[in-house]
């Protein structure tokens, strides 16, 4: 079994708090992470429907069946349970009592906040990083950009070319209609292929809606849908303390560049680097490596991009212990000085310190000219620095 970089956060979590929820997508290991760090605790899972119905109409019997502590899967499929279960864990006082996993943040979120507010310590978990199986990676990260992340695709040896067009129709257009009345699945289905032929660009509603059909109120909620499900994430600009006219609009990455792939239809890692859209599903890539450390620490990530009304640029931008650092990211193999240049500029206009990177798809390590530049296996050290 994989470790994960989050064993030390819930370890840490377990210490204080009555209750623990781990929210992230579906089959980002949610629950093999709870069975590794509970391994005694009784369990059950929402999905089976004779075990949801026993919960929906009789609570209390449900929760008394379990006298020690338990883990209890896709917890935001019956959420009223939750305010049975601060009445148990107020009254038992004892650590790490309950283990809650969720797959719709929102369902969750309300919930937790209204029943279980100061009890429950929280988890973001998605896919593996590339720290946590780096001995399994191919060294050429457009093998690891196709692959992608999902712990079936290491743990099974399922192709990627099978996993995630069963994963979207199971998973996400299941989910989807769950939250939301999905009248037209083909709407849908565009939606879906526009937002992946425009990751790493701003969120434009107006050209999105045009180009689906429907209206920009509806754009909006199939794109928080998304995010709440963990299929997106939008990434918002810095607009803090300086003097230019910056853009407002988030950007648009996929979770992960399995699914992206598979949803672009690209069929292989050559095919990848061929692909006109390969800049920006590298930057995607490295984007929620850098993402998904943070999380897995349990730091909640203050990142953002910078962009002015000229289309000066720096893609990534990361406020961490009273630093500035700066994330350049380019597909390219080769080393070139030039990739250094936005970094330089941008980082005048701070006052705090700042640090400079540039992640590129080579294999050299090296620090030129104050740039520490590192190849997208190493991007763990950005967070580390």
């Amino acid at each position: 079994m994989i470790s994960r970089n989050a064993e030390h956060y819930i370890a840490e979590l377990a210490k204080y708090f009555p209750v623990i929820t781990i929210t992230g997508p579906r089959q980002s290991g949610k629950t093999t992470l709870t069975k590794l760090c509970f391994p005694e605790y009784e369990y059950c899972s929402l999905e089976d429907p004779d075990t949801r119905r026993f919960a929906e109409f009789d609570p209390r019997d449900f929760l008394n069946k379990y006298s020690s502590s338990v883990v209890i899967d896709e917890i935001q499929r019956v959420p009223s349970l939750l305010s049975y279960i601060q009445t148990i864990v107020d009254q038992r006082k004892k650590k790490a009592d309950f283990i809650l996993t969720g797959s719709h943040q929102p369902l969750l979120v309300q919930a937790i906040s209204q029943s279980l507010s100061g009890r429950s310590g929280n988890l973001r978990l998605y896919p593996f990083t590339q720290s946590e199986i780096s001995g399994l990676l191919n060294k050429d990260p457009f093998v690891s950009c196709f692959n992608g992340f999902y712990p079936v695709i290491y743990s099974e040896n399922i192709p990627p070319s099978l996993f995630y067009p069963n994963y979207y129709q199971t998973y996400l257009e299941r989910d989807v209609r769950q939250l939301i009345n999905l009248k037209n699945s083909k709407q849908f289905q565009i939606f879906i292929g526009l937002l992946s032929g425009r990751i790493g660009q701003l969120i434009n509603l107006n050209s999105i809606a045009a180009d689906t059909g429907v209206s920009n109120n509806t754009i909006k909620e199939w794109l928080s849908i998304l995010e709440a499900s963990y299929i997106i994430y939008t990434l918002p600009p810095y607009f803090k303390n300086i003097r230019k006219r910056l853009v407002k609009s988030p950007k648009l990455y996929i979770s992960d560049t399995g699914l992206l792939c598979s949803l672009l239809g690209i069929e292989n890692p050559e095919q990848l680097k061929r692909d006109p859209l390969r800049g920006n599903i590298f930057e995607n890539y490295v984007i929620m490596d850098l993402l998904k450390e943070l999380y897995h620490k349990g730091i909640t990530p203050r990142v953002y991009f910078l962009r002015d009304s000229k289309g000066f640029e720096i893609d990534f931008l990361i406020e961490q212990q009273g630093k500035i650092k700066l994330v350049e990211i380019k597909s390219s193999a080769t080393w070139n000085k030039e990739f250094h240049k936005n970094l330089h500029t941008a980082a005048k206009l701070f006052s705090t310190p700042v640090e400079l990177f540039l992640v590129y798809s080579g294999n050299e390590v090296m620090s030129v000219d104050g740039v520490k530049v590192l190849p997208a296996a190493n991007i763990k050290e950005i967070i580390e620095s």
